[in-house]
C-alpha cells in the first residue's frame, strides 16, 4: 500500500473524481466502505494513482478533467449544493457533465458572478485574503452618503469581532459605490455598511480576479475560455492553498536546562556560571531551578532536658 508523504490524503482523492465531497470521503472512510489495495482503508491514509481503490465494492474512476464555470447568480440561488435546499445553485446552473461546486459564495439577496468547479486544490487559493486576490462589486444603499462614508469604508469597519482590510472605495453616485475586497468574511459588505447605518438594496458582483461578467446575461453561465485559464493560472501560481499557519506557541522554560553544563567545555571555553543564589536560613523547604527538591538534613539527635543531645532510638 502507497503511504508515501508525496501521495495525497485519500478523503480528497475521493472528493477530487467527483463523486463526494471530502466530508462524505471521510464519513466512507469512517463506515470501512473503501478499501485501498484490498484492505479496508484508514483515516488519513495517503495515496497515488498506483494504489488501486474501491468504493462500496466498486473501483473508483479516475479524476475528470478540471472544470470552471462563470455564472451570473441571480437574485433568489442559494450558494449550497445541497440538494433539499430549493433554488441551491447547483440545480439552479444544471451542469450535466458532472459534480461541481462554487467558489466561495454570494448571499440570496446578492446576485452577481460566482465561479464554479470541480477542483478542490483552487478554492482557497481564490479565496483566501493572505493571496490578495481582487473581487469586486457594485452595491446600492437606501440613502445618500458622503466622502467620509467613502473614507470609513475604505480604512476598515470592526465587525464579527475583527476589522476590514483596507479596501478600495470608489463613489458612483450619492447612493451607490464601487468596492474591490480581498477578504470574503460572511455578508462582509452588508455588515460593513450597516455598522455605519445605511442598508444595501442591491449588492452585485462584477469580477473576480481577472474575470468578470462580459454580457453575461442573469442566470447564464459560461466556461473558462482558454486566455482566462492561462492567466487565473499564472495569477495562481505563487498563492497558497491552504490558510494561514497558526502562530507558533512559545516554548515552555524548562529550569532544569537552566543548570546543564556542557561536561565537554574545557575551563576556558566553558560558559561563565551566573551569580549565586542568596543563602535562604529559613528552615521551610526549597526548590532550586534543577528541579530537586532540597530537605534540610536532621543530625539524628534531639536535645533532652538540660540542654543534653540523646540518641533517637
Amino acid at each position: 500500500m502507497n503511504q508515501e508523504v508525496s501521495g495525497i490524503r485519500l478523503n480528497k482523492y475521493i472528493s477530487d473524481t467527483g463523486i463526494c465531497s471530502r466530508r462524505e470521503a471521510d464519513t466512507l472512510i469512517e463506515e470501512g466502505r473503501v478499501k485501498v489495495n484490498g484492505k479496508v482503508a484508514d483515516m488519513g491514509l495517503r495515496v497515488s494513482e498506483a494504489d488501486f481503490i474501491s468504493v462500496g465494492g466498486k473501483p473508483l474512476k479516475a479524476k475528470p478533467a478540471s472544470v470552471y464555470l462563470v455564472y451570473n447568480k441571480p437574485v433568489g440561488i442559494t450558494c449550497t449544493t445541497d440538494p433539499d435546499v430549493p433554488e441551491n445553485i447547483v440545480s439552479a446552473v444544471n451542469y450535466k457533465k458532472g459534480r461541481i461546486f462554487p467558489i466561495g459564495r454570494l448571499d440570496k439577496p446578492s446576485e452577481g458572478l460566482i465561479l464554479l468547479t470541480n477542483d478542490g486544490d483552487i478554492v482557497n487559493k481564490i479565496l483566501r485574503a493572505g493571496n490578495a486576490h481582487d473581487k469586486e462589486y457594485i452595491v446600492s444603499v437606501d440613502k445618500p452618503f458622503d466622502a467620509e462614508f467613502i473614507r470609513r469604508m475604505s480604512g476598515g469597519i470592526p465587525i464579527l469581532g475583527t476589522v476590514t482590510k483596507p479596501c478600495k472605495v470608489r463613489q458612483l453616485s450619492s447612493t451607490s459605490f464601487n468596492i474591490i475586497l480581498h477578504q470574503g468574511l460572511n455578508r462582509q459588505i452588508r455588515r460593513m455598511t450597516e455598522y455605519l447605518g445605511f442598508n444595501v438594496t442591491r449588492l452585485k458582483r462584477v469580477r473576480i480576479m481577472n474575470i468578470g461578467l462580459d454580457g453575461l446575461k442573469v442566470g447564464q453561465w459560461r466556461l473558462l475560455n482558454q486566455k482566462e485559464l492561462a492567466i487565473i493560472t499564472a495569477m495562481l501560481a505563487e498563492s497558497s492553498s491552504t490558510f494561514d499557519a497558526a502562530p507558533k506557541k512559545k516554548k515552555r522554560f524548562n529550569h532544569s536546562d537552566a543548570t546543564k553544563v556542557d561536561k565537554s567545555a574545557t575551563p576556558k571555553n566553558r560558559p561563565p556560571r551566573g551569580p549565586k543564589a542568596p543563602f535562604n536560613k529559613s528552615k521551610t523547604d526549597t526548590k532550586p531551578t534543577g528541579g530537586k527538591r532540597l530537605v534540610k538534613k536532621s543530625s539524628g539527635k534531639k536535645k533532652g532536658a538540660g540542654g543534653k543531645s540523646i540518641k533517637r532510638p
